[in-house]
């Protein structure tokens, strides 16, 4: 009969379409737990060989200083970072695993809306064309008065199972927009543990360069070392002289200028002089590795490397950071398609301006404030600036507290927004190198002190 072949195959469409459900996409496989359970055993072997190198070095340091111990601390400093840089990747490679899965599941998500949607579209013109027919024409097109009753109950089945095909779409809506924002967050991720792996490469050249130098100045000889460690003057004249490198500025200055400088911010903030230099030497260390930029297209957020002149997208974020980048230029009397800023890494945006690489939006929540203290518009290039800029915000991190773990936590927080559980196990590396420069800069700065 042709009523119930039509209704046949509607009712088919929905069994169909009964199994369009976001559960489909998420149910585990047995060969990706076993690579997950592989990572976090591999991981956690790292772990220990890395934490067996930490505890070499801390009792090394705690010995008679000797050009064999100081020789022997660098090359553990260098064996833990190839260790911590191997980890990073491997987590960076799992990331992007789960992004491209991610990608995927968004995709195959997207084609079951549609084909749930097309289904639907299916049933209701059925619906719409059987509600134009007149009672008498449905009775007429039947061969027996039962085939009416079993139109009507098919109807019925037909509205019911149209009201759960609305449901099933709900559910897929709210699936893919939480794996959208689970789209995000992986990226996000990914981008903190590039910048993460990269800081510990600049690490590793540094204690290379650092063992490098010491064996040339010593000429691997122990008495000239312990000459070395007792000319408290020519250290001082060194440390003084040694260029403090920054990013965005076009003359770094000597840490002896930047101490100075610190010194004066501390005063105003409370900020501790070694902390704000280790946080802005980690800064300037990212910024010269992912590199500068310039805005060309303040729609898009698009535009063109410093050195190469090479077309790059995703220099600044649109909808965040444009229209305050303009605005901060505007005041300042720059140009804004021909001022340096960071360029973008793999995943999400550059933007970042001056050595304490802030982003034009956070900037802009801080730049009355700053020009309050300074009197002036606050200039983010600017070296005085840039150290104010960085110690207020750190300031409201907490950085200025009287406690061991604030200025840690602070650190986690100015590189990743906030200092929570999951950020401090994800970025410890950032908080404890941070801390570990600061170390070295309180050292430097009693010598210069002691002189």
């Amino acid at each position: 009969m042709v009523w119930r072949n039509i209704f046949k195959t509607i009712i088919l469409l929905l069994i169909v379409s009964g199994f369009l459900i976001p559960g489909a996409f998420v149910s585990a496989q047995t060969p990706q737990q076993q690579e997950r359970q592989s990572l976090e055993e591999e991981l956690e072997r790292l772990e220990r060989e890395i934490q067996k190198y930490e505890d070499d070095i801390e009792i090394t340091q705690q010995q008679k200083k000797s050009l064999q111990n100081e020789i022997y601390i660098l090359q553990n400093s260098i064996r833990k970072l190839d260790l911590q840089i191997y980890q990073s990747n491997r987590l960076i490679g799992d990331l992007r695993v789960q992004i491209d899965d991610t990608a995927t599941s968004i995709i195959r998500t997207e084609e079951e809306i549609g084909k749930v949607r097309t289904q639907l579209g299916e049933i209701l013109q059925r619906i719409y064309e059987e509600d134009r027919k007149t009672k008498l024409e449905v009775l007429l097109v039947g061969d027996q008065l039962s085939d009416f009753f079993d139109n009507l109950m098919a109807l019925e089945a037909i509205n019911t199972k149209n009201r759960d095909l609305l449901s099933d779409i709900e559910a897929l809506y709210e699936y893919l927009g939480g794996q959208k924002e689970a789209l995000e967050s992986e990226k996000g991720e990914e981008e903190y543990l590039v910048k993460i792996s990269l800081l510990q490469k600049e690490e590793s050249k540094s204690a290379k360069s650092q063992s490098e130098n010491l064996l040339e100045i010593t000429k691997g000889q122990e008495s000239e070392y312990q000459k070395l460690l007792q000319d408290k003057k020519k250290q001082a004249a060194q440390i003084r002289s040694r260029i403090f490198e920054l990013i965005g500025v076009p003359e770094a200055p000597t840490f002896g200028e930047a101490l100075d400088i610190a010194n004066i911010v501390s005063s105003q903030t409370g900020i501790r002089p070694a902390f704000l230099l280790a946080v802005l030497t980690q800064e300037s260390n990212l910024g010269k590795n992912v590199g500068r930029c310039y805005l060309r297209n303040t729609s898009n957020g698009s535009g063109v490397v410093v050195a190469t002149g090479r077309a790059i997208s995703r220099v600044m974020k649109p909808s965040r950071d444009i229209q305050p980048f303009l605005l901060i230029v505007g005041d300042l009397g720059r140009d804004p398609l021909n001022t340096a800023v960071s360029c973008p890494l793999s995943y999400g945006y550059g933007g970042a301006m001056g050595p304490a690489q802030f982003i034009p939006s956070t900037w802009n929540a801080y730049k009355d404030e700053l020009s309050d203290i300074l009197g002036k518009p606050a200039d983010p290039w600017n070296v005085s600036d840039s150290f104010l800029a960085a110690a207020v915000y750190l300031v409201r991190l907490g950085a200025n507290r009287d406690l061991y773990g604030a200025e840690w936590c602070a650190a986690v927080s100015y590189f990743s927004g906030n200092c929570s559980r999951k950020n401090q196990i994800a970025y410890e590396f950032y908080g404890d190198s941070v801390r570990a420069i600061a170390n070295r800069y309180e050292e430097d700065i009693k010598t210069l002190e002691g002189q």
